[in-house]
């Protein structure tokens, strides 16, 4: 056998490889339009969308997007509001699809001790329950009244915010 001859089987190897798993398959999974996973979502929500494995799946199936039914909604009053009480901290990151907000140390006006905060906005709803503030210093975690007065100040905050909005 010449190298050539070689390369010429290897190749066609290859290609019968290559299009052995591009075999489809029935499409029975289809479902019609009031079974969808995704009837009855609002389209304000925001929808993480990762791709699936499993049985039949074939190598176009990469290139498609396939919805996992995880929503995450944020409420915009306590994203903005927590932006604007938490200002005097340098934001290291922000995700406003999952709601969360990490900044790194910084001194409020007039404060001596450095502190470092972290948000996670978890609900839609203008409530306490979906605020969660996590305070530390450079000693550690922050003291508990302290943390309470920057959720007070982040829910207030976000009621004159949605009220403002209302006048509008």
């Amino acid at each position: 056998m010449t190298v050539s001859t070689i390369f010429r089987l290897f190749g066609a190897i290859a290609i019968a490889v290559a299009l052995s798993g591009c075999g489809g398959g029935s499409r029975t999974d289809q479902q019609s339009e009031s079974q969808r996973p995704d009837a009855g979502i609002d389209d304000d929500t925001t929808r993480i969308v990762e791709g699936g494995g499993g049985e039949g799946t074939t190598i176009w199936d990469a290139f498609r997007r396939q919805n996992t039914e995880i929503t995450v909604a944020v409420n915009k009053y306590l994203w903005s509001a927590s932006l604007e009480v938490l200002d005097f901290l340098p934001v290291q990151s922000v995700d406003p699809f999952t709601g969360v907000i990490i900044t790194g140390f910084g001194t409020p006006p007039g404060g001596g001790r450095a502190y470092r905060a972290t948000v996670l906005i978890n609900d839609p709803a203008l409530d306490a329950r979906s605020l969660n503030v996590s305070v530390q210093t450079r000693s550690g975690p922050a003291n508990v009244a302290t943390v309470r007065a920057i959720e007070d100040a982040i829910l207030s905050r976000a009621r004159q915010l949605r009220i403002a909005d209302n006048r509008l």
